[in-house]
């Protein structure tokens, strides 16, 4: 597959649809939306599907995979484990290496296993270590609202006060976004009462791209552990967790990953701590040297690696859809995937400022590195029923309170001409 790059600049851009329909016919990528099956609504027309930041969509070869892990419990049952193309056994050993290369970490730093949730409990449990004045943990105002609950929860467990353990780094006054020295200069002031910084890479509200490497070096400055939820951004925008030296991060893999509902998350520990076996942790079998696991030792002696997180065997039926993403992943590139990506919310936003300049206000920030697929369109008055009348009209995004409409133009399978329908039914609504 030709990965040339879609080099465009917003000089570039014309209004004109033959012009978007021209950019689809030389996307190198274009072919690649042939691999999705895409929804339809309730009468069965096709969408425009900008929700990927939500629910990615299936795969087709997802149909085949979960089919022959059905074939091989139905033919084999318990002998599954070990025999057949992919023993069950083993199959979590198969993600360590796409994985690591979405993530920008080494094979071992990374696991698949259990969900988002899960993981920042377990993350928590092994990264947050409050001792006498250094106690406090670190986050963003307006995170998602479940490492809010995470991370309050584990305070209250410790028998702290949320109130004067947590506090949340707030954007300047009138700002939708963040500057890095409100983190910065937020993490200095904290000094030697801050255990724990928890951020998400890429914020689910705004869309802006954190730059997590200068976070993490000023929370180790401070002598704290750094952390982040990657929800968004993983499969989204390019990471380098081993080089930024991040401490431990955590993933789903529906979204930009397109695993399906509940599929398996992802997990990442640095090597140092990876390989730290006396750093404490939550224990069950699984996480158990693979060696000794089936021996039934009464002694948990965690392997090396991030495996030694592990709490259960893998889930196979929701980690077999993620190996049809992943495949897709290493076959396109993710350098070519955010050239398209970086094209395509470009183009969106030039075709909104041009259908409705005056109606609606990109919160998402202009710069490239800090930005993904989604663009946050903040829409006065209402927005939800922007979202419901673009819903009818066939383009599905979603909405977030108080007034912004999320739209993700994901380059594995969206167009350019997506974009400027989307963009000229949302001034259509919006004008009148």
């Amino acid at each position: 597959m030709s990965t040339a790059p879609v080099e465009l600049s917003v000089r570039d851009f014309s209004t004109d649809a033959a012009y978007s329909r021209h950019l689809d016919e030389s996307d190198p990528l274009a072919n690649c939306r042939e691999a999705f099956e895409l929804p339809r609504d309730a009468s069965g027309r096709a969408v425009t599907y900008l929700v990927g930041n939500s629910l990615g969509p299936m795969p087709r070869a997802t149909r085949t995979l979960l089919q022959a892990e059905l074939d091989a419990w139905g033919g084999m049952a318990s002998e599954g484990r070990f025999r057949g193309a992919w023993p069950w056994y083993k199959h979590h050993e198969w993600f360590r290496e796409p994985l690591g290369r979405l993530v920008g970490a080494k094979p071992t730093e990374v696991v698949a296993m259990n969900g988002l949730s899960v993981n920042l409990h377990l993350m928590l449990a092994s990264f947050w270590r409050p001792q006498g004045k250094r106690v406090r943990i670190l986050m963003e105002a307006g995170a998602f609202p479940s490492d809010t609950y995470a991370i309050e929860s584990h305070v209250r467990v410790r028998g702290l006060d949320p109130a004067q353990v947590v506090v949340q780094v707030k954007p300047g006054e009138g700002q939708a976004c963040f500057e890095t020295a409100d983190f910065t200069k937020a993490i200095e002031r904290e000094g030697d009462a801050l255990a724990l910084v928890l951020v998400g890479g890429v914020n689910y509200f705004t869309g802006q791209v954190l730059d997590m490497q200068a976070i993490t070096t000023a929370a180790h400055k401070a002598g704290a552990m750094c952390g982040f939820d990657l929800a968004h951004a993983v499969g989204n925008v390019p990471l380098s967790l081993h080089d930024w030296n991040c401490d431990f991060a955590c993933w789903c893999s529906y979204k930009y990953l397109n695993a399906g509902p509940g599929s398996v998350a992802g997990c990442f520990v640095h090597e140092r701590h990876a390989n730290d076996l006396e750093r404490p942790r939550f224990a069950r079998w699984w996480g158990n040297d693979p060696v000794e696991r089936l021996r039934m030792l009464d002694e948990f002696v965690p392997v090396a690696g991030a495996d030694g997180w592990q709490l259960t065997n893998p889930p196979i039926l929701s980690a077999a859809p993620l190996r049809a993403s992943l495949e897709l992943f290493d076959r396109v590139g993710l350098a070519a995937l955010r050239r398209k990506s970086l094209a395509l919310s470009a183009y969106m936003e030039f075709m909104l400022r041009h259908t409705a300049p005056k109606a609606c206000t990109v919160i998402t920030p202009a710069a490239t590195h800090e930005r993904g697929c989604q663009l946050s369109i903040r829409i006065p008055g209402d927005a939800r029923g922007v979202v419901k009348a673009l819903h009818e009209r066939g383009f599905w995004c979603d909405f977030r309170e108080p007034d912004v409409v999320r739209a993700s133009p994901a380059p594995l399978f969206n167009r350019f001409a997506e974009a400027h329908a989307f963009a000229h039914a949302l001034g259509e609504i919006l004008t009148g």
